[in-house]
């Protein structure tokens, strides 16, 4: 007798389907004994896997904003030198998604994702071995940011669009607060090792943490929900996937969407309001609060407690953004998220710097540190496309990360000219009240028409 296929659990639909070959199919069966590949319910174990993947992506982003005193006081190297390859790491890390969107798209998700965090791992732990800056920079800053890109906010996007038909804001913004949960777990944890042990350990520790999550993606995340004979997430009646992009194409598919996407008045607004967003969120606090709260005779652990704190609000502001985002026009959720932004950032500098005044900003500005992404991603998806959107979205974010470099190395430039970060937080804060009333501006959201391909 032939072997048979493996087959799939009831889908919910009173029908069997045979199991695909290939990689991600094990742990579907695995978890099968428990009852979670049950139907669509696999949808919720794949956006687990890539909410850990990006917690991990944000202590890696953020461990520079650790690093900053340390390395000053064990290799005398100046703020703004640390916060160039701080810098450098931001801005490839938003270069690169879209390219990781168009590579996952071609060489497939997983193989994308398990590349990237070995990256990440491999770049991060040779960094123990540096004495120069420029080891720095290729490591901190040319290799994560390289690998990190990968996993970025694009990744949620992808996966989102992959595996959900329904309640994609509601799981955007779920997978978005990723990076607030990063650094609620990570920072007050890095900063310790980095006041008691120098900076090595916090290196030690990240290079670790990437390691990890290789076998974790390996054996529980299948290509598409198809890989495991399920259909996305809310799909009524038949579904049909999307052609796959050729490797051959991933350049010009990615460089064409862009060329395409250029012509619409929508991307250039919401790549300007994205620019601004990365300017006043990790480019500058993620960077260089920690720094500032040491100018204030704030230890690193205490002023690490603060981002974590942000974060913790982040984790239900950025969720609760996704729900209203579902809900309610994406645009006037911008313009009250920068609105608010803008002014806390503008607030800080002038506070006494007191438990109580930081926590009022950590509140206000925690609530919506990334909520900007669903209402953003979902403009998208509406001029876009879910084919285009993926890519578009991807150069949007690169806006993003761009506007994180150009604050990271502006706010070390400022500190080091001025001997303090008041005019950066100023500056910043006065971008974000430019980006709310940007973000009104975005009316034209009509479909545009899809990129032809071959």
């Amino acid at each position: 007798m032939q072997n048979q296929p493996p087959r799939q659990p009831d889908t919910g639909t009173g029908t069997t389907t045979a199991l695909p070959p290939g990689g991600g199919v094990f742990g579907p069966r695995l978890l099968s004994v428990f009852g979670f590949s049950r139907g669509r319910n696999y949808a919720f174990i794949v956006v687990a896997v890539i909410f850990a993947s990006l917690l991990i992506a944000a202590g890696v982003r953020g461990a520079p904003g650790v690093l900053i005193p340390p390395l000053e006081r064990s290799f005398g190297w100046s703020r703004d030198v640390i916060s160039l390859s701080a810098a450098i790491g931001i801005f490839l890390y938003g270069l690169m998604g879209p390219f990781a969107a168009a590579l996952m798209e071609s060489i497939g998700l997983r193989r994308t994702l398990i590349g990237a965090l070995a990256l990440m791992s491999a770049a991060t732990a040779a960094s123990t071995l540096m004495t120069e800056p420029w080891h720095l920079m290729l490591t901190w800053g040319v290799l994560s940011g390289l690998g990190s890109g990968c996993v970025a906010v694009v990744l949620g996007a992808t996966v989102v669009n992959r595996w959900f038909k329904t309640n994609r804001g509601l799981i955007m913004g779920l997978l978005t607060a990723s990076t607030a949960t990063g650094n609620l777990i990570f920072m007050p944890f890095l900063a310790a090792l980095a006041q008691n042990g120098g900076w090595q350990p916090v290196v030690w520790c990240v290079a670790l943490a990437c390691a990890v999550l290789i076998p974790l993606v390996f054996f529980l995340l299948p290509e598409r929900p198809s890989s495991i004979g399920l259909q996305p997430y809310g799909t009524e009646g038949h579904y049909q996937d999307p052609p796959r992009l050729q490797a051959k194409d991933l350049v010009s598919r990615t460089l064409g969407t862009l060329w395409h996407a250029m012509g619409h008045r929508a991307f250039w607004l919401l790549f300007a309001t994205f620019f601004i967003c990365g300017f006043t969120t990790n480019g500058l606090v993620g960077t260089h609060l920690i720094a500032l709260c040491g100018d204030m005779g704030i230890p690193e652990f205490r002023a690490a407690g603060l981002l974590a704190l942000m974060g913790l609000f982040d984790l239900f502001g950025t969720t609760g953004s996704g729900w209203l985002t579902d809900r309610y026009d994406p645009r006037k959720l911008l313009f009250v998220y920068y609105g608010i932004r803008g002014l806390s950032l503008v607030y800080l500098p002038y506070s006494d710097f007191t438990v109580y005044s930081l926590t009022i900003f950590a509140v206000f500005y925690g609530l919506d540190w990334i909520a900007t992404v669903p209402p953003t991603l979902r403009l998208a998806n509406e001029v876009f496309g879910d084919r285009d959107a993926p890519i578009v979205f991807g150069w949007i974010a690169a806006g993003h990360q761009i506007g994180a470099a150009c604050a990271s190395f502006f706010g070390g430039y400022m500190r080091t000219v001025q001997g303090n970060y008041v005019d950066a937080f100023v500056i910043a804060g006065s971008t974000g009240v430019i980006a709310a009333f940007l973000a009104l501006l975005i009316r034209d959201t009509s479909r545009a028409p899809a990129l032809a391909t071959s």
